[in-house]
């Protein structure tokens, strides 16, 4: 087998098992019988479990953040270069969500991987998350030219949460069905992120009005505060 065909080989053995099994239960051993090649190929490609896992990691995450930022610049290019927060939203959490959620998707190995990432709290990959930020400090840009007059740390602790809200969905789809009772329908992507990119708007919006309004102040009783105050 020539070499980028081995490559190749180990890295969609190594997806598939992952997918199905998740990280811990996965040894390189199971990668090579499943990838039909020896245990000195992965070691010569990748070096060790860790690197193959961030080689699969980073692939995956090369595709979503290509497709956030495509969509991201064509909000931007409509809106003459400033976009509204609602579409600088939809183009952050949307190709998450698309690619993990949905009849169509939630099969494929790509997905099942990646929600295994998102579940599995594993050191390559939560290196690679903690490092990889430079993208999100393109939206963060977006977000403080389509809304100037909020802070920095509202517009990241808003794009924390759009993201929160993302991720939790993925993870925590089964229980929501349970809980719902099948009522909230993980099928209608369309419909999941309208409704984190609406929470997250509200929550940016009903904060810039919150924060023009001085704090309410309690009235004192003979210059105390009276028990209905507390």
């Amino acid at each position: 087998m020539a070499s980028d065909q081995t490559r190749s080989a180990i890295l969609a053995a190594a997806e598939r098992l992952y997918a199905d099994r998740g990280f811990g239960d996965v040894t390189l051993r199971d990668i090579v019988a499943e990838a039909n090649v020896n245990l000195a190929a992965v070691n010569y490609h990748f070096g060790s479990k860790d690197e193959l896992i961030a080689e699969l990691f980073v692939t995956r995450s090369i595709q979503t953040n290509r497709e956030r930022l495509n969509e991201l610049k064509a909000a931007e290019e409509r809106g003459g270069g400033r976009a509204a927060i609602e579409d600088i939203m939809r183009a952050l959490v949307g190709p998450t969500l698309r690619g993990c959620l949905g009849p169509d998707r939630e099969g494929s190995t790509a997905a099942r991987f990646m929600i295994r990432a998102s579940i599995e709290s594993v050191p390559p990959i939560r290196r690679i998350k903690n490092r990889e930020v430079d993208h999100l400090r393109k939206f963060a840009a977006a977000m403080r030219r389509a809304m100037p007059g909020r802070s920095d740390t509202e517009l990241y602790w808003g794009l924390h949460f759009a993201l929160a809200m993302a991720h939790h969905t993925i993870r925590e789809k089964e229980r929501l069905l349970r809980l719902s009772e099948g009522k909230c329908d993980l099928d209608d992507v369309a419909g999941i992120i309208d409704r984190v990119v609406t929470v997250t708007v509200m929550a940016l919006t009903m904060g810039e009005m919150a924060a023009s309004k001085p704090p309410a102040r309690p009235t004192l009783v003979h210059g105390r505060l009276t028990r209905q105050d507390l």
